[in-house]
């Protein structure tokens, strides 16, 4: 009997037969102290900050999950990241973290590229992905894009050479296109994924790209199982807009992958709904996975209509991340099965829902 008439046959057998085989899951064998809880570092942030990281401790607290949260206030506008914050996150070695507002010019520097760069967190992570349920433009979207985070144009290295001439460097280095290179592959190789494809404009920063091309393709000779690809960033764009479904895992230098992920997200259902994190050899800060937006506007926070389904996905995938699968299935599913249900959404997923609804129709459809 050919291999493709058994999942039919065994459909078959389980309807017709009296005493259904009912579905198990995969038993997670823990080590012993698994089950104690851990401590997360928690920044609530800017903006509707505050309104989606309380979702989460409203969900984690129903779900008994085993995390407990050190909470710290931290905004902005402040010139560096508190001490005691990076002292917090560096023994609880995993934070959670709403928006963080980056004033416009003026010199003042991102304290999220700060974080980055001091806990050396320089693989970020989004998954771009369709929802069942939640209409879109393109099916079957499920897109991870793997960004280099310390480096790039991100460099902060800028100076005025003379009045009205400024000079920003962009710095490429052979041993951050390296790793980011083997995390994009590993994390291919340990997910089941098929194909990377690496996003660059070497065509015209040939140097530069180039050389992160060239540790692309030293690193993908290593993992002869998965394809490799490469696509000018331009072309990207328009192939992302037009036939997203084609790409699998995407490694790309830092800001393209800012574009490219954001991208990505407004296809799949909206930066609302995108997990992601950042993670680096001793740490990992989870976050909502695309950054447009993700602050809010006065509007949303007034009416307390912002969209909590992100940050929930990401602080799922937190929980895997410490280990705790079975926490994450249930926050995952329960997650899946409001958006599917369409009775409570958020504007921006155009229901008329207010944060706390949907967080009330999450804890009830956790199992």
């Amino acid at each position: 009997m050919a291999r493709r008439s058994l999942p039919l046959l065994k459909d078959l057998i389980t309807r017709s037969s009296p005493n259904r085989i009912t579905a198990r899951s995969v038993t997670y064998m823990h080590r012993p102290g698994d089950g104690t809880p851990r401590p997360v570092t928690l920044i609530p942030g800017d903006g509707i900050g505050p309104m989606v990281t309380g979702a989460v401790e409203q969900v984690m607290e129903a779900m008994h999950a085993p995390v407990y949260f050190e909470k710290f206030d931290v905004h902005g506008n402040m010139k560096v990241i508190p001490q005691d914050v990076l002292e917090s996150i560096r023994k609880n070695k995993v934070c959670l973290k709403g928006g963080l507002v980056t004033p416009m010019g003026g010199g003042v520097s991102s304290l999220n590229v700060q974080l980055r760069k001091e806990l050396d967190l320089y693989a970020s992570l989004v998954n771009c992905f369709n929802l069942p349920g939640l209409a879109t433009r393109h099916d079957n979207v499920d897109i991870v894009v793997i960004r280099e985070n310390t480096e790039g144009e991100y460099s902060g290295l800028e100076h005025e050479v003379v009045p009205g001439v400024v000079e920003s460097l962009k710095v490429i280095t052979k041993f951050c296109s390296e790793r980011i290179a083997k995390y994009a592959f590993e994390y291919a190789y340990l997910n089941n994924r098929k194909t990377v494809t690496a996003v660059h404009k070497a065509n015209i920063m040939k140097l530069a790209d180039g050389l992160f091309l060239e540790s692309c393709r030293e690193v993908a000779t290593k993992y002869p199982g998965i394809k490799y690809n490469e696509i000018i960033v331009d072309n990207c764009c328009m192939q992302l807009v037009s036939k997203p479904e084609q790409f699998d895992v995407m490694v790309t230098p830092n800001l393209y992958g800012n574009l490219i992920a954001n991208t990505a997200a407004g296809i799949a259902g909206g930066t609302g709904v995108m997990p992601g994190g950042n993670v680096g050899a001793e740490h990992a800060v989870f976050e909502q996975g695309a950054s447009a937006g993700n602050v809010g506007n006065e509007q949303v926070l007034e009416q307390k209509v912002a969209n909590p389904v992100a940050l929930l996905l990401s602080s799922a995938m937190m929980l895997r991340h410490l280990q705790f699968p079975a926490f994450a299935d249930r926050l995952e599913t329960a997650v899946e099965h409001v958006i599917l249900d369409g009775k409570y959404r958020t504007k921006d997923l155009g229901g008329s829902s207010t944060t706390q609804e949907v967080v009330d129709a999450v804890i009830n459809a956790l199992d």
